[in-house]
């Protein structure tokens, strides 16, 4: 028997024009069916970002991504390969590896079986009586991993599309940022009691600034972008920095090269699911949104700059303005989806679009896409 949760009679609404639209059901950010099939069909069937190639420079590099999927080892081989492994043991399962660091071979915490950097079993202590065992069919289990100018995804299962064909038109119309060139400078973490759909809708939209952020960021103003491939965005006009906190002192310059575009304002992109990447005048950043219940979400936001701008004399007293912005605008959009999520546990009708919420119509229509019933 079908579930009436997944289906689509339930939310013509939703698929209205904008203006016309009704947001989605309070169920769809508390039921734990609801989240399950997220985590299946929308987490486990599409592209993940999971971080950046500089960020793994040397062999034997390597960081955890811990996705919907399970925990993922990325890790950069001695032929300087990018590669995403299953971090679980082939014997027993245990998990391998934790946070970040480098090494020069993958040695199980439980039994001490080891792999080389490019997951192939070395050496398995205490087996040498095992019948029919060969160390050849026991390699890490290796992911699917694609990367486009330093942004490094992951897939958990079988791709139906190349990461290339995933984002459509993304890499050319943030060509003129030159994000290869870019270098990662930080990150930070927060754990948010609230749903990754409620983190995710904020970021796209800046109707809430004049509001949540009026002491802050204050009001900001947006206009809807054209997209083609599984991402969405908006555009936020300003000829200074939105980098940094209003009256903040020398930001700095702009990326050189940009386009007539890319110099009007920052970029508040969302590439499906659940990560944002924001292309500004003068850095880049994401916000990426972990989903852990349908109540619970962890988020990462990392930044990064032009070689040229980091080499610049002062940067890293320069740069705590930007982290001070981050920190302080992320706080308040947290506890504002906290508090959204307090009141989605009522009893209550869906309420309505603005006009200046294009990209959370878009977002939930997606979202819908992936995981009703045919």
């Amino acid at each position: 028997m079908s579930n009436p949760l997944f289906d689509p009679e339930r939310y013509q609404a939703v698929r209205k024009p904008l203006l016309e639209a009704a947001t989605l059901p309070p169920a769809c950010y508390t039921s734990t069916e609801f989240f399950e099939r997220e985590i299946e069909r929308v987490f486990l069937r599409n592209w993940q970002f999971v971080g950046r190639e500089e960020q793994l420079e040397a062999p034997g590099d390597y960081f955890c991504y811990e996705g919907p999927g399970g925990s993922v080892i990325i890790m950069r081989t001695a032929e300087r390969q990018l590669k995403a492994y299953a971090n679980s043991c082939r014997h027993r399962g245990s998990r391998l590896l934790t946070g970040a660091g480098s090494c020069k071979r993958i040695v199980c915490p439980y039994h001490s079986w080891s792999y080389r950097l490019d997951g192939n079993l070395s050496n398995t202590p205490g087996m040498q009586q095992t019948r029919n065992f060969d160390p050849a069919e026991y390699a890490l289990l290796e992911l699917p991993l694609a990367t486009w100018d330093g942004f490094v995804f992951i897939h958990y299962g079988s791709p139906l599309a190349s990461l290339t064909s995933y984002l459509g038109d993304m890499p050319d119309r943030f060509a003129s940022h030159r994000c290869a060139d870019m270098h990662h400078v930080g990150s930070m973490d927060f754990d948010i009691n609230a749903n990754w759909k409620l983190l995710a809708e904020n970021a796209l939209e800046a109707y809430h600034t004049g509001t949540v952020h009026r002491a802050t960021l204050g009001q900001q103003q947006a206009s809807a972008i054209e997209s083609d491939g599984n991402w969405t965005g908006l555009l936020v006009e300003d000829e200074r920095s939105v980098a940094t906190l209003p009256g903040a002192t020398k930001p700095f310059p702009h990326i050189d090269g940009l386009d007539g575009g890319a110099r009007r304002g920052a970029f508040f992109t969302m590439v499906f699911p659940s990560t944002q990447l924001v292309f500004a005048q003068d850095c880049m950043w994401w916000l990426a949104f972990h989903p852990v219940s349908a109540d619970h979400s962890r988020l990462t936001l990392g930044a990064c700059f032009p070689q040229s701008t980091i080499d610049l004399a002062g940067f890293d007293d320069r740069v705590k303005s930007y982290f001070e912005r981050w920190r302080v605008a992320t706080a308040e959009d947290n506890a504002i989806c906290e508090a959204q999520q307090d009141g989605q546990k009522l009893a209550r009708a869906p309420g309505r679009f603005a006009a200046s919420e294009f990209a959370v119509h878009a977002l939930a229509n997606w979202v819908l896409d992936q995981v009703l019933d045919s």
